[in-house]
């Protein structure tokens, strides 16, 4: 990952690491040589050689010690661009795989969403991430080079054997170190789940989308509990470890390293006492010792942040490459570059059957349906029946496992996918709430239109968001986000009106087919019924295929497809639907009794009793 900093950076921050290492060895080196020449100093007073010789010594020591305080900053600095580099080329690298295949495939498959979070979490919370771990390995260039400076000098003014103790008893510590977040990362899968969960109460207790909830169904110690027992649970494993690993290495590292250290301290002080050392080689060889002795410790600055923020690499690689995995299946482009004005005669699933990836039962079962081009269609039946995957289809998000979608007769896959999918406005039962301006979240559907404020305005009137949207504090401009400046937010039946409006300026902007799934499930039965009034003007001369559980919608439709178990079992209008007494009629009533008896569509308590008259008529 270093590269990813750029070569001048890369350069630039490793002399600056070799440098900061260097230095303290130098003042090391000219502190000895003050301390070696103040008896010089002191007996042949101000003025003399000896003087002069000591001032010396006394700048270059000084020098030193203030580029070292001046370098301390600049690598800090240095670092931190280091690590956004890296961390944005992980993010492109991150966000170009999840936007590498055509379909949904990958992004809806289980184990590929594990590795993606696992990927993404460190960078999202910030802890530890590979940029942090760039900077980090640098930093070990500072260190290292220190150590082997000490070592070396502690050799010259005593013995190389010395040199050799030194440095094996500091790797000896630094191998412990090491070794204990070796431990811990091998923990990492195993307090992983524990940990997630932890998190994720932790969120429950500070969201404020939870707030109200969790009071008045009194969670709120439950939520505690909760997130404790979860936090400790992960904990429990590192502490196990760490207690049986940490012991061990105090023990037995400590104990070699007490030896060894004062083998070599005791050494330099036998060779003082005996006259084969001078004061400044006394002083060096003290100072050096004692500095080599302490680069055995943690280095916070490299250790964990190797150790750690390296942990996404892998999750990355595998998210990639379960990605790439998935070309084969992925949704070819054809040969045809444009699919404008289409369809004049129909959309046809002919045989269609589909499955999802890692299942055996089909959504979809040799589906035959045809879509009449300025008909108005709507898709009715039970949650399964496969009315959303039948819209994935249309749209290509997914490819048929067997059977084929044919665009006036011509198999949808000759066309370029971006070709046909601009020739639909698809607004999608879960669809996205942009953080933007009202503009841009009626616009982001046909983003190659130059935005026209006359055709926003023309979508947003036809679901009646108008009034709404200039009373917010900068109109159309409103970001849709209370955590903006002048930011506002709107409830859900108005989120849903925008999306609509979204599809609707997409139709404007050459769309063909309209593709509205469950497009009022958010607004009331009044609102719902004022919308598909004039649903009919809106859409005239488009093939619209509209999905929706509320049957005072889907009456209006020219016609009215009934689903179950992936395929069709009745097709017709409203009236002839009813008239044959099936599946539709069936439905159909037990929906009015619920209406009629103060219930929604979902069976839930119904206050209004103006809009149940008005859906039971």
């Amino acid at each position: 990952m270093l590269p990813a900093a750029g070569w001048p950076l890369l350069c630039l921050l490793t002399v600056v690491d070799l440098v900061a290492g260097v230095l303290p060895v130098l003042f090391v080196l000219f502190s000895s040589w003050v301390i070696g020449r103040v008896p010089g100093a002191v007996e042949h007073g101000t003025g003399s050689p000896q003087w002069h010789s000591l001032i010396q010594a006394f700048l270059l020591a000084s020098g030193a010690f203030l580029v070292q305080q001046v370098l301390v900053p600049l690598q800090s600095a240095l670092g931190e661009v280091m690590k956004h580099r890296v961390d944005g080329r992980f993010h492109r690298r991150l966000i170009s795989a999840s936007l590498q295949s055509t379909g949904i495939g990958p992004m809806e498959d289980p184990a590929t969403l594990d590795r993606l979070e696992e990927a993404t979490e460190q960078l999202s919370s910030g802890w530890q991430s590979p940029g942090d771990a760039a900077a980090g390995m640098l930093r070990y260039v500072t260190r290292y080079s220190s150590l082997l400076g000490y070592t070396v000098l502690a050799g010259v003014v005593s013995s190389w054997w010395v040199t050799a103790a030194l440095l094996g008893s500091t790797m000896l510590f630094r191998y412990g170190h090491r070794g204990g977040l070796r431990y811990w990362s091998r923990l990492w899968p195993v307090i992983g789940p524990h940990r997630r969960r932890s998190d994720y109460f932790r969120g429950l207790g500070l969201s404020a989308a939870t707030a109200k909830e969790l009071r008045v169904f009194g969670l709120t110690d439950w939520i505690t509990k909760e997130f404790r027992a979860s936090a400790v649970e992960s904990l429990r494993p590192v502490f196990r470890a760490r207690r049986r690993h940490n012991t061990y290495n105090f023990l037995v590292f400590a104990a070699i390293g007490l030896v060894v250290d004062s083998l070599a301290v005791a050494y330099l002080i036998r060779s003082a006492t005996q006259g084969h050392m001078t004061l400044t080689q006394l002083a060096l060889g003290l100072q050096t010792s004692i500095a080599a002795i302490l680069l055995g410790t943690f280095y916070h600055e490299a250790d964990f942040p190797t150790q750690a923020g390296m942990n996404a690499i892998p999750a990355l690689h595998d998210f990639e490459q379960k990605v790439s995995q998935t070309k084969d299946a992925d949704i070819p482009d054809g040969e045809l570059a444009t699919a404008a004005g289409l369809p004049n005669r129909d959309v046809a699933f002919e045989k269609v059957s589909f499955s999802y990836p890692g299942s055996g039962r089909p959504v979809l079962d040799g589906l035959d349906l045809t879509l009449n081009a300025g008909e108005c269609t709507a898709i009715v039946g039970l949650n399964g029946a496969g009315k959303t995957t039948l819209v994935k289809l249309l749209t290509r998000l997914y490819e048929p496992t067997s059977g084929t979608v044919r665009i006036d007769g011509t198999d949808v896959r000759r066309y370029a996918v971006d070709a046909w999918r601009r020739q639909i406005g698809v607004i999608f039962q879960d669809f996205t709430r942009y953080e933007l301006s009202v503009t841009d979240n009626i616009t982001v559907g046909t983003i190659e239109r130059p935005v026209e404020a006359t055709a926003v305005r023309a979508a947003a009137d036809k679901v009646g968001m108008v009034d709404t949207i200039e009373a917010l504090p900068r109109g159309f401009d409103t970001v849709l986000n209370r955590q903006y400046e002048d930011g506002a937010d709107l409830s859900g039946g108005q989120w849903q009106r925008i999306a609509i409006a979204r599809a609707l300026y997409a139709v404007d902007s050459g769309a063909k087919v309209l593709v509205l799934d469950e497009p009022t499930a958010a607004l009331d039965v009044r609102a719902e019924a004022e919308f598909f009034d004039s649903f009919v003007e809106l859409t005239r001369g488009l093939t619209t295929l509209l999905i929706s559980h509320r049957f005072s919608s889907v009456r209006r439709a020219d016609r009215i497809v009934v689903l179950e178990h992936g395929r069709v079992i009745e097709d017709g209008t409203h009236e002839s639907l009813l008239a044959r007494g099936g599946r539709y009629a069936e439905l159909f009533h037990l929906q009015a009794e619920r209406f009629a008896a103060g219930l929604d569509a979902e069976g839930n308590e119904e206050n209004d009793e103006t809009e149940k008259k008005e859906t039971v008529q």
